[in-house]
This record gives structure tokens, sequence and C-alpha cells, in this order.
């Protein structure tokens, strides 16, 4: 059955204490904006959804755009209703099903908008229920509204908390805001809606008795677990979503085969990708599109941000790396720094305080110990010694190093791009090479040693004479 989805995310959260809407807010390493529209394509195509937006809606536009969604503007917030008629126009020829979901309910899956889905659309209901609505039921219910149950267990209403009886307080059963309509008859009645209530704002709740009313059956969806119908309205309740969220990502990965220690410290995407039998030790964060293969070993507080390593990487501790790639069987860290679409060779090796950026690292190339390799080229089995810089940038724009392969360039040299060191040249330590170096040559780039015999001895007289007696 077509079905399109409504998403509600045109609010600001005034709770949140913040001058950012709240649907941008993140969580699980997504805004809570888009959590929502992933569960949503469980039932519809980007083209059937349509966000309303308001506060901020040219940031939350901006952010969605790229998911192929529709938008609808909310100029004035005048209730759940009033925001659902705002999309009427972008779905102005549907008749199949309409779901109407939130944009700060980061939780709810998308197996449980499907299951919300089948339940409307299934052939033994669909001709009787108009609607279905997500219930779950609360030990502390208060601030709820309350689902009404008549005597064959449908939907009678929905009483807000403030309006409710002292006997429908009582009720337990509350409703989640999430509704599945046939949208005809959404259509057909929607426009019954009025603003009976302190704020003078069109409630989607009273959709409920409008179509009972009706002769209608609203019908509901029990849902057991209510943490995944758990909206966002403070930054406590953020930080709560998000240590969920993380902890669905995590046990995901352990139960398809990678070792966490300590998951509850680790951060990870919810697109990144991990093969079997990786250690991930404590206090990591994988970012972005982090691609992992098998048998690596991630080390404690790294961050791997867009990063592709290949199958039995080792990353030692504290090292940084982003937009970059990592062959098989190569190392870096601890404390090392790769990043801006750099490349480390299979087998190469990274120490501990070196920075690779734009730079390609040979198979089998190291650069153990306090180097800064930037905008550089460097070839198979290349040395670097400890202290070494490439000079890339003149002032005005960078320019590239060429190592050839099996050259050696010894500690505390300078290279200043552009410049070539041929294939199995040397380089002496301590040289600031500003020219190119032929293949298989010797460059030596310093001043020749002098030594001065007993210089510290008499300097000492000197400063002796010189001290008041």
């Amino acid at each position: 059955m077509d079905t399109a989805v409504v998403i509600l995310a045109a609010g600001l959260g005034t709770r949140m204490k913040s001058k950012r809407a709240k649907v941008l807010h993140g969580a699980g390493g997504r805004a809570l904006v888009e959590h929502v529209v992933q569960a949503a394509r469980a039932v519809a195509t980007p083209d059937r959804i349509v966000v309303v937006t308001g506060h901020q809606a040219g940031e939350v536009e901006a952010l969605l755009a790229p998911t192929g969604v529709q938008f609808a503007r909310q100029i004035e917030q005048k209730g759940t209703g009033h925001a659902v008629l705002c999309a009427r126009k972008k779905l102005k020829r549907h008749d199949g099903l309409l779901m109407v979901l939130y944009g700060d309910t980061p939780l709810l899956s998308g197996a449980t908008v499907r299951a919300l889905y089948e339940t409307q659309a299934s052939i033994k209901t669909a001709s009787k229920a108009a609607a279905t609505l997500i219930t779950t039921t609360l030990t502390d219910p208060t601030g709820y509204g309350r689902v009404i149950l008549n005597e064959r267990g449908g939907v009678e209403a929905i009483v807000e908390h403030k309006a409710a009886t002292p006997a429908q307080l009582e009720v337990r059963l509350i409703n989640s805001g999430i509704y599945c309509f046939r949208a005809d008859l959404l259509w057909k009645h929607i426009a019954e809606i009025e603003p009976n209530n302190p704020a003078r704002e069109l409630y989607l709740t009273d959709m409920a008795a409008i179509l009972n009313k009706h002769g209608h059956r609203v019908q509901q969806f029990h849902l057991a677990d209510s943490s995944e119908l758990l909206g966002i309205n403070t930054r406590v309740e953020l930080a709560e979503v998000d240590r969920i969220l993380r902890a669905r990502k995590t046990r995901e990965l352990m139960l398809a085969g990678v070792t966490i220690e300590r998951p509850e410290t680790v951060t990870v995407d919810p697109q990144v990708r991990v093969g079997s039998d990786t250690l991930i030790e404590p206090f990591v964060r994988l970012l972005g599109n982090t691609s992992i293969g098998e048998e690596c070993r991630i080390g404690q507080g790294s961050i791997l941000e867009s990063a592709a390593l290949a199958h039995h990487v080792t990353i030692a501790p504290y090292t940084l790396i982003a937009d970059s790639r990592i062959d098989p069987g190569a190392q870096a860290g601890p404390f090392s720094r790769i990043r801006m679409d750099a490349q480390v060779g299979p087998e190469a090796r990274v120490g501990n305080f070196v920075e690779l950026k734009k730079t390609r690292l040979g198979a089998g190339s190291k650069s153990q110990h306090l180097a800064y390799l930037g905008d550089s080229d460097i070839g198979e089995r290349v040395n670097i010694g400890a202290g070494t810089i490439t000079c890339n940038y003149d002032g005005e724009k960078k320019h590239q190093t060429k190592i050839g392969a099996g050259a050696f360039v010894g500690s505390n040299s300078t290279l200043v791009a552009p410049v070539d060191i041929g294939a199995e040249s040397y380089v002496g330590a301590g040289s600031v090479i500003t020219n190119n170096v032929p293949a298989k040559a010797l460059a030596l780039g310093r001043q020749r040693q002098v030594l001065k015999l007993d210089w510290a001895t008499n300097r000492k007289k000197k400063v002796s004479k010189k001290k008041p007696q």
C-alpha cells in the first residue's frame, strides 16, 4: 500500500536552552531528525517523506536535502494538526496511508515503523481501522496524554494530562503521538479539529475522537519497549539517548565478531564498518564513514574519522586519522596524526609524533619519530629519520616533495619543496636540501663542523674577571 510519511520538525525546543533548533542537536553520530528520516525509509521512498520545518528551517533543510526528502514550512507553530496541514500540498495526490512521526524521537527504529505500517495495512484491519497509533505503558505517565479504550479495545479518545479526570489520570496507557492514518479519512476530517485548548492550537490527538464520531475505528499498536518513544526535551535526555544509540552500535559490532574492551567508553558512529576479529581498546572514537578491516587493533584513545583501514592494521594508542587510508599490515602510532588524503602503504610504519598530511608513504617505508611530512610522495622502503620535515609552504602556495624508492633521509633533515630525492639516494643528517638529489647520490646540506679547543675554559676565565670583587 502506498505510504507517505510526515515528520514534524518545526519546533525550537525551548527546554533545550539552546539557540539551535532541537532536531539539529546530535546523538549517536547523527542529528536527531536524521535518525527519524532513516527510520521513515523503512516504509517510504525519500520523495514520499515530507519534513515540516519552522525554526531554523534553512539549516534543517540543508542538512536533509542530500537524502532526497521533501519539505513544507510551518511559518507559525500552531499545533501538530496545523503542522500536518502544512504538508498537505506536498501530498495532494496521496490516498494511501499517511504516517506521522516526530523529528525528536531518534530511538524509533525502522523495524517499529514497519510494524506500525503492517498493523494498519493488515487485510484483517484495513477495512475497519481508520488509524493506528503507537501506545506504550509507563509506570509513571505524568505529563503524557492518556489513551482511553472503548469496550471493544479500540481507541476512543486521547486525553491530555492537564485535561484528564482523576479516573483518567490512573490510566497508564499513553499516546506516543506517532500515527498511521488512512490518508483519505485524515484529509476528509482534519478540518474538524478545533483549538479548544489554552494554547489555541490544533492538536492531532483530537483525530481519534473525531474519527470515532464518524463511525470509524481507531486501533492501537502497543510497544513494549517504551524507550523507543523517548522524545528529547533537555540536554540530560539528549545524553541518555546518545548513550543508548552508542550501546546499540557497539552491541551490533560485538555480535558481528568485533572485540570491544569496555564498550561503554567507546564511541562509534552509525555508518562505521568494522571487520571480524578486530580489537578496539577503551576510549576509542570511530566517526563518520570509517571502515576497518579484519584482524586490526585500534589502540586506546585513538580517533578515526572517515578513515579506511585494510586488514591486519595496528593503530597504537592516541593516534588521530582523518580522511586517509591505511593499507594492509601497516602500523601507526602512538601519538601519530594522519590526515587529508594521506596513505600509509602496506607494511609501512608511522611512529610517535609523526604527522602525515596529503602524503603517500610507500610500502615498507617508515618514519618512526618526530617528523612532519606534508604534500609528499614517498616511495617504497624509504627510511625517514627522526626530526625530518618537508617545508611544503612558501607563504603563498603548497609544493610537493618526492622521495624515490629505497632512499635514506637522515635525522633532522629539512627538505624544502619543491624538491625530488632520487631512488636509493642518501641525505646526510642535519641537512637542508633545496635542490634535487639524483638517484644513488649522497646529499649534504650543512656547514662543516668547527672546533675551538679550550673555548669553554677561556670563557669561564673571562666571565670571572668581569664579576665584581
